[in-house]
């Protein structure tokens, strides 16, 4: 996780403008968090004596009022069966992947995460939450990127809830809170890089994945984590220029890629006929002076470079007049 001191505000103090002008400089930082609880574990022991001695109870209170017909005995039983049934409420069942943060009268406890059926105090308030791994897949958000560019982008979050306690009581609903918090780093993210990269060196969205996806991941971590929230991966799943602008684009990476290629193909086709000169020299096959040369020269590079098939021209003459 990148740590909140590797960030700084930007030139205008604002969310999409990389500090210091690095590709890894990120403007904004984390959400600030509030002082919560963080998770311990809660008293609570197994479930099965307190239900076999409740039931037990039960049965007894319900005998004496049924056999004995009288004040006292009554009474006896009545006293019997409502502790058991308060008892009783005290059980809960703790499934795999799943926690109970236990609170008493807004006072945190601490939380069970054994398995299996469990009892604590009766007065107290167990809230279930999920602690199985989710996935959060952002909508595909139309944003601008490093160089002004209109772009779709779209990624997906894999999390889970780490600490309990934070997860409940530091953030409202922290299922809601690490999507608009996915959002916001997907934004930055892409407002802080170009597209495609004109520069040498410089990170680019679509050349450097990885890169981009490793310091998404670490941005989103660090955003969440003040709600107890661990991010296992993230990962870009859609990224596009924007409809208005995409065949403007395509046209001029088609230009870009038609540009390499001619320039590739100019280099050898050099290459290429300075082999073929020093090998006529080295070889002694023919003496050629620089008018000849230069003609040998041209032809290659027609031959070489040309897009069409080249016919050959017999030249029965001579080059000189």
């Amino acid at each position: 996780m990148v740590a909140a001191a590797n960030r700084s505000v930007g030139a205008q103090g604002e969310p999409g403008v990389p500090a210091g002008g690095g590709p890894g400089a990120w403007a904004a930082t984390a959400p600030s968090a509030p002082d919560a609880v963080a998770e311990r574990r809660a008293w609570s022991i197994p479930g099965w004596g307190p239900l076999a001695g409740s039931l037990l109870a039960i049965a007894l209170g319900v005998s004496l009022q049924a056999v004995f017909h009288r004040p006292w005995p009554a009474a006896a039983g009545v006293c019997l069966e409502v502790p058991a049934v308060i008892a009783l409420s005290g059980l809960t069942g703790v499934f795999p992947g799943q926690a109970r943060v236990v609170s008493l009268f807004g006072r945190y406890l601490g939380t069970v995460r054994t398995t299996g059926l469990r009892w604590v105090s009766p007065f107290t308030l167990r809230r279930k939450i999920s602690t199985r791994v989710r996935n959060h897949e952002t909508a595909t958000l139309k944003v601008n990127d490093a160089d002004g560019n209109p772009i779709e982008m779209a990624a997906v979050v894999v999390w889970q809830v780490q600490d309990t306690a934070k997860a409940v009581y530091a953030a409202d609903d922290f299922t809601a809170f690490v999507g608009i918090q996915t959002e916001t780093a997907v934004r930055h993210i892409a407002t802080g890089y170009p597209y495609d990269a004109r520069q040498e060196g410089r990170l680019s969205l679509r050349e450097h994945a990885d890169e981009i996806t490793a310091r998404l991941c670490a941005e989103i971590a660090e955003r969440v984590a003040l709600a107890g929230i661990t991010v296992i991966e993230s990962r870009i799943t859609r990224l596009s220029y924007a409809p208005e602008i995409a065949q403007v684009m395509l046209r001029r990476q088609q230009a870009d890629a038609v540009v390499a290629a001619r320039q590739r193909l100019v280099q050898g086709a050099v290459g290429m006929v300075r082999d073929a000169l020093e090998s006529l020299s080295e070889q002694e096959i023919v003496e050629l002076d620089e008018e000849r040369k230069a003609t040998m020269v041209s032809n290659l590079l027609v031959v070489l470079c040309s897009e069409h098939p080249t016919q050959p021209v017999v030249n029965t003459g001579t080059l000189y007049q």
